[in-house]
């Protein structure tokens, strides 16, 4: 017998912005989280630099010239949590702009209360 797909669970906005984004990306990141929610990783998912090893994830996947990112985090057993997703506007190398690690730090607190009980 299988086990049971964790949950997703999207913090603030994420969802809206997925939906936002190109068609294909949308398809490269859904896969991505079906595959989180089974325990599985995508092979374009690595561990987001500054958030101590692969408990938050990041896809990245271009589309016309453009590249896009989803930021989610398996750290807690019970749910996958989706925290960002964006289309990468910066000109400065390949890191992800600071505004945006900003707001994964803001949305993984957010994500680590409702693991424990909170409301998202």
């Amino acid at each position: 017998m299988l086990n049971q797909p964790r949950p997703i669970f999207w913090v603030a906005s994420s969802k809206k912005d997925l939906r936002a984004l190109p068609r294909s990306v949308q398809d490269v990141f859904g896969y991505a989280l079906h595959l989180a929610q089974t325990g599985r990783k995508h092979d374009q998912a690595k561990p987001l630099k500054g958030f101590g090893g692969a408990g938050v994830l990041e896809v990245v996947d271009d589309f016309r010239s453009d590249t896009y990112r989803a930021i989610y985090t398996v750290k807690y057993s019970n749910a996958v949590y989706v925290l960002h997703c964006f289309q990468k506007k910066s000109s400065h190398g390949i890191g992800t702009p600071k505004p945006d690690i900003d707001l994964v730090r803001e949305r993984l607190k957010a994500a680590e209360a409702h693991a424990k009980g909170a409301s998202i």
